[in-house]
């Protein structure tokens, strides 16, 4: 990927959510919420304190986290949609 993030910021790629409930229900693309669930693609160096001193990410390239519904600005880059966040908007990472 020739874009890299600044600072505490991190680029997502949403993981796309089942078309069937766990019942065998066929959702229609009507009713899909967007999947609060992704994967890290790329992430900036840090934050950095007051004093200068960096501040290291949590998360890394390949991590799959979970993030607020409305968390992060949508872009499109190479054709895919992606998104950009900050640290602080991603909830946790899943293991």
């Amino acid at each position: 990927m020739a874009f890299k993030p600044l600072h505490d910021r991190v680029v997502v790629k949403r993981v796309q959510s089942d078309d069937k409930t766990k019942g065998g229900l066929i959702i229609p693309d009507s009713a899909k919420e967007k999947p609060a669930e992704g994967e890290v693609v790329a992430v900036g160096e840090g934050a950095r304190k007051d004093s200068g001193e960096l501040i290291p990410m949590s998360v890394k390239s390949g991590d799959r986290i979970l993030f607020g519904k409305w968390s992060g600005t949508e872009v499109t880059l190479n054709g895919e949609e992606l998104l950009i966040m900050k640290e602080s908007d991603i909830l946790g990472i899943i293991a």
